[in-house]
This record gives structure tokens, C-alpha cells and sequence, in this order.
């Protein structure tokens, strides 16, 4: 993050610190934005919104009322609406979080804290060689509300997620 914000476009972005906002991005007055944190043009940033440190939010992202988004690449015209958790995760393009949905970034439930991924469908399990990974959301993915992408998933490009739907691919079948 901080190679990326040395590399900015001169004129281009106010950067206090180590936050660096896009002339042309709208953050309300009661956003909080930590650093480092790059937020691309055209960017919205509602009010209660929590960027914790370590984020890259590209060009025409939405990011709600009550959102906190932690240490996170967010592409091209995503939305996450209001009430969303998103940790660790890479974020496609195009994708929508609807309200209160959730991207886990952490194993609560067993003491063996690596994050595991599941290489393909009903394919093994792999160690990540991290105790703090959310998720890789494909480009298009449509994630309903409520919903809980558990730590490490992998969302193919226009998956769709149901409504109060928990995707764990620890778990097979889910």
C-alpha cells in the first residue's frame, strides 16, 4: 500500500498522512478513514463508514452507512451497501454487498487459526499460511443480505449468494 501510494498521480489525490482520496471521491462528514488507504475517483463514502488501515478502494466504489472495511483490494464499481463487514478480501469489479452481509476474516469456532481454502469444487483443503483471510470475490458476484462468506472462500465471477445464506467451504457442500 505505501508503494502504491508513492506512486500516485501528482494533482490528482488529497493525501493527508497516509490516506490518499481522489479529487473527485465524496466522503460525509463522520466517515472515519485510517491509513494507509488509497480511495479511487468517483468513490462515495457514507457517513459511520470505518476504512481501517490498509485499503485500496478503485474507481466509482460505494461504500454505505456503517460499513467497515478492513485491509482490503476493492475493484471497479463495487457496492457495499450498509451494515457489511469486509476483512482480508480481495473484492472484484461490479459486485454488490447487500445490506448486513459479512466477509469473515477470522477462524472464532476452532483453536487451529490458519485459514484453509478449498481448492476447487469438493477439491482438498490448502493452508493459506494465515490466521486472518477473508475472502476472493469474483467480478460480478452478488452477495444478499444478511449473508456470511466465511474465511477463505472463493466466490466465482456472478455468484450468486442468497439472502441469510452461510457459504463455508470448510464445510462441504456449503
Amino acid at each position: 500500500m505505501r508503494r502504491l501510494l508513492a506512486g500516485l498521480p501528482a494533482g490528482d489525490y488529497v493525501v493527508e498522512g497516509e490516506v490518499a482520496v481522489h479529487r473527485s471521491a465524496r466522503v460525509e462528514p463522520g466517515a472515519v478513514l485510517k491509513g494507509p488507504l488509497i480511495l479511487g475517483a468517483d468513490c462515495f463514502v457514507a457517513a459511520g463508514a470505518y476504512l481501517r488501515g490498509g485499503n485500496w478502494v478503485d474507481a466509482r466504489c460505494t461504500i454505505g452507512p456503517s460499513v467497515e472495511l478492513k485491509s482490503s483490494f476493492v475493484f471497479e464499481g463495487t457496492a457495499l451497501a450498509h451494515f457489511n463487514f469486509v476483512g482480508d478480501s480481495v473484492i472484484g469489479a461490479g459486485v454488490n454487498m447487500e445490506a448486513g452481509s459479512i466477509i469473515c476474516n477470522h477462524r472464532n469456532e476452532r483453536a487451529y487459526k490458519q485459514i484453509l481454502v478449498r481448492s476447487g469444487e469438493g477439491g482438498s483443503l490448502q493452508g493459506t499460511g494465515c490466521d486472518k483471510f477473508g475472502a476472493l470475490v469474483g467480478d460480478g458476484a452478488r452477495i444478499g443480505a444478511n449473508a456470511v462468506i466465511a474465511p477463505g472462500a472463493l466466490l466465482v465471477p456472478g455468484r450468486v449468494v442468497d439472502r441469510m445464506t452461510l457459504v463455508d467451504e470448510e464445510l462441504p457442500g456449503r
